[in-house]
């Protein structure tokens, strides 16, 4: 489809992508969802906690709300998108990826980008549970990988699911490493590399025999995180071969499902390769904005709505 043109246009402030970022993620504060959990059990042994929040309203619409690397269903960014969902009248799932929902999972493994096998079964649970009719996948960062590679992999897709919004994507992984990796992105990095490696802190008093202090200690970058861990306990070569294979973006041309991809321009996460402008012109399905502001996950808009809260509603209901 062609690209799309975006009106964002946020305050002079939150032009500012640093800005952006750290106020969805830091400052913004989403108030009166109610969140149930329910313990999903995997078919490997492990399990994933997903918040639900209803619609006032009994509804056949659901949206499964997939949060960022080191994100869980408390997010602002997920909270407030349960939120503007549950009061259009849309039931909200918000997945809490293996370990984070505030208890270690049971494996060696926890998730990464392309762990498409778990979304799947989040899906299969979902549509067994309930008498959805139409399922809308909004992912985030890293669940909006996660959401592109699992509607591009070829498999028989369940009719139910209708449309997919997925926003600050890093369609691919090393291009959005290597951002990640420079100088203007050192708070963020070491934020993140902190949280994973107090998690495999926790892992490896489970498994004693599979990870060694000396190699946590050598965990200096988030690509050393990658090479240590993630590809070892997924089944990776290495973190090349982790971020070859589970980059959604060589999937988004057998997409056939109406898909909206929002990546801001100045959004420091992302690099060249992550803007599939190319890809969206060639599949009628795929359908790419790239708004000047909004930085990653930010996009603030006035009345505690982001503009991509908004603009996701207004995409599913193109379709309808």
């Amino acid at each position: 489809m062609p690209i799309v043109t975006s009106t964002y246009n946020p305050p002079f402030p939150f032009r500012n992508g640093h800005l952006s970022t750290i106020y969805s993620g830091i400052i913004r504060k989403v108030k009166g969802l109610v969140q149930e959990r329910e313990r999903l059990e995997l078919s490997d042994g492990d399990f994933m906690d997903l918040d639900w929040s209803h619609a006032i309203s009994p509804t056949s619409k659901v949206v499964i709300l997939l949060h960022g690397l080191e994100g869980n269903a408390q997010r602002p960014y997920i909270t407030g998108a349960a939120k503007y969902f549950t009061k259009q009248g849309i039931d909200a799932c918000a997945v809490n990826f293996r370990g984070c929902s505030g208890s270690t999972n049971r494996l060696f493994r926890s998730y990464h980008s392309g762990a498409t096998e778990d979304l799947e079964q989040v899906v299969d649970h979902i549509l067994q549970k309930e008498k959805y009719d139409q399922v809308f996948l909004n992912g985030f960062s890293l669940g909006g990988n996660m959401a592109l590679k699992y509607l591009g992999e070829g498999r028989s897709l369940p009719k139910e699911i209708k449309a997919a919004i997925v926003i600050s994507a890093p369609c691919q992984l090393h291009s959005s490493l290597e951002q990640l990796l420079k100088p203007k992105n050192m708070l963020y990095a070491n934020r993140f590399k902190a949280r994973l490696v107090e998690k495999l802190r926790a892992k490896k008093i489970l498994f004693p025999n599979k990870l060694s202090d000396g190699e946590i200690a050598r965990i200096n970058t988030l690509k050393d995180f990658d090479d240590i861990y993630t590809s070892r306990a997924h089944g990776f070569l290495d973190a090349m071969d982790y971020y070859k294979k589970s980059s959604s973006l060589q999937f988004l041309k057998t997409i056939n499902i109406p898909t909206l991809i929002i990546n801001a321009q100045n959004d420091s996460f992302l690099g060249d390769l992550c803007f599939p402008h190319k890809e969206a012109q060639a599949n009628n399905f795929l359908y790419f904005e790239s708004p000047n502001y909004g930085g990653h996950v930010g996009f603030y808009d006035r009345n505690n709505i982001t503009y991509t809260e908004k603009r996701a509603l207004n995409f599913i209901e193109e379709q309808q």
